[in-house]
Parts: structure tokens; sequence; C-alpha cells
């Protein structure tokens, strides 16, 4: 006898495997998004200023300069920046290849948020999370639907 107490599933689970690929997926994006944020942030900061200093990517992310630290160890030892003795962070060719891309779709992003009449501010903000959890198929529908919406 079926227990009326419990609601039943709205839809079936999915294929295992399929199911599997979604949350590997969503833990890659996750694993991605603070690299991504790092060297984007570091770019503009060198882009503004002509450095990046560790007192200010913390101030910037709302950080303490410990985990900045720590964070910019795994970027240098993942090629992504270069650490010089009093002279700030710098992007190497893979950190700044990767904060144009970032940059890109946060762009994409923020632009289709825009043409479904999103406010400005609340679309770059969203943007700035939606950005690292969206397929490359996904990007490129929100492209195609903004253009068409512009």
């Amino acid at each position: 006898m079926r227990d009326s107490s419990r609601s039943a599933p709205e839809a079936a689970l999915i294929d295992p495997d399929v199911h599997v690929e979604s949350f590997r997926q969503a833990r890659e994006a996750r694993r991605l998004e603070l690299v991504e944020d790092y060297v984007e942030l570091i770019a503009d900061l060198i882009g503004d200023g002509g450095e990046a200093r560790q007192v200010d990517i913390a101030a910037r992310l709302g950080v303490a300069q410990p985990t900045v630290a720590k964070m910019l160890k795994r970027l240098a030892e993942d090629g992504l920046v270069l650490q010089r003795p009093y002279r700030g962070v710098f992007l190497t060719q893979a950190g700044q290849s990767l904060a144009e891309q970032s940059r890109e779709r946060h762009r994409i992003v923020e632009q289709f948020l825009r043409a479904l009449g999103v406010s400005a501010e609340t679309a770059r903000r969203d943007a700035e999370g939606i950005e690292h959890h969206v397929s490359a198929e996904t990007l490129d529908a929100f492209r195609r639907f903004s253009e068409r919406a512009s």
C-alpha cells in the first residue's frame, strides 16, 4: 500500500550516467569559478592601474590576504600567474587567455539577461555567477538570442 503522506516525485529519475555527468559538470564549474574570478580580476587591476597587488585583490574579493596568497600560489603552480617580489602579480599568456574567455562569457550572459529585461545592476551581479556554469551550447544560445533582441 502506498504511503499517502509522501508526495510522488514530479518526474522520474534520469539515467544514472546522465545524472553523474550533470553533477561532474557542476563540480568542475565550481572548481574553476574561483580560478576564473582571480585571473579576470588580476587582468582588470593590471589594465586599470598597471599592477595587481595581493592587498588589492583581497580588498576587491572581500577576503583575507592569506586566502589570496594561497590562491596565488595555486595559480602560479597552474601556470596562470607569475609573482615577482615587491612587484605584484602578472598573468602568463595562459592566464591572460583564461581571463579574456571569462570576461567574454560574462559579457554574453550579462547581455542576455539585459535582453530579457533584467536591470543593468542585477544583470551584472547575476552574470558573475552564471558565467561559470553555462555550457558552450547554452552560451551560444544566449548570444544568438541577445543578437536577435537588439
